[in-house]
């Protein structure tokens, strides 16, 4: 795999990376990168709120184990917001994708406190901590390898497709061992994710960098490390969770 080469110097051109413009982009990078986690960071934390509540107020066994469109609203109202906001973007203003970022991650919040009904608190706690324990660690990996993930992420995009037929077909087949492999499987694409769309939110910044477009690209950004952190700890759940 081929050695990745910081945009900037691409950016700037032979010759014009000297000492000042190199720490005032990295200077402006830190800060762009700090954006992009609060962000992520906060989305996660509203959708944990919002899920426990839901849970203790009862409503979430009435609301997605019982019958009536509204759990079929729940469910699939975080996939409309993802899609506004991945195709909408151009079109939105800042402040509009921001206040439906924090929607989306409100009404994950109700979607997910279904997990509260099912598994335990305790592990629940744990494999969130372990989900938060990894993360880190692979999203400074992709911040600081120098190689080149792009074509590794490729594959595991393709991984996400395979994973999402897999688990439409057992919808069907209801088989515990093809269930375990595919929560086994989804752990590490979307661990190998979150180091892909690390790097390739730092190298976005090169391209943004002190356009109106630096607004947007945080909350995409958190937005795709939101989606990996929230996949990873899902999938790991599914995996190592004790049910109630």
């Amino acid at each position: 795999m081929a050695n990745w080469s910081d945009p900037r110097t691409d950016r700037m051109g032979y010759g014009a990376t000297t000492a000042p413009r190199a720490e005032a982009y990295d200077a402006g990078l830190r800060s762009y990168m700090l954006s992009v986690y609060n962000y992520m960071a906060s989305g996660v934390l509203l959708t944990g709120i919002v899920a426990m509540l839901f849970a203790q107020s009862g409503l979430a066994y009435q609301v997605l184990a019982g019958p009536g469109i509204l759990k079929w609203v729940i469910m699939f109202a975080p996939l409309i917001f993802v899609m506004v906001l991945s195709f909408g973007i151009n079109r939105l203003s800042t402040v509009a994708a921001q206040g439906i970022y924090w929607a989306y991650a409100a009404v994950m919040g109700l979607s997910m406190a279904s997990i509260f009904l099912v598994f335990t608190g305790t592990s629940i706690a744990q494999t969130f901590f372990a989900t938060a324990a990894a993360f880190a660690g692979l999203s400074l990996y992709g911040y600081t390898t120098k190689k080149d993930l792009s074509g590794f992420g490729t594959f595991l995009i393709m991984g996400v497709i395979g994973l999402m037929v897999a688990m439409l077909i057992n919808i069907f087949m209801q088989s515990t061992v093809l269930d375990l492999a595919i929560s086994a499987i989804g752990v590490l694409i979307f661990a190998g994710l979150t180091a892909y769309d690390t790097q390739k939110i730092k190298s976005v910044y090169a391209y943004v960098a002190g356009t109106e477009m630096v607004g947007k690209s945080v909350v995409m950004g958190a937005l795709s490390l939101y989606l990996d952190f929230i996949n990873m700890f899902m999938f790991l759940l599914r995996f190592m969770g004790n049910r109630e």
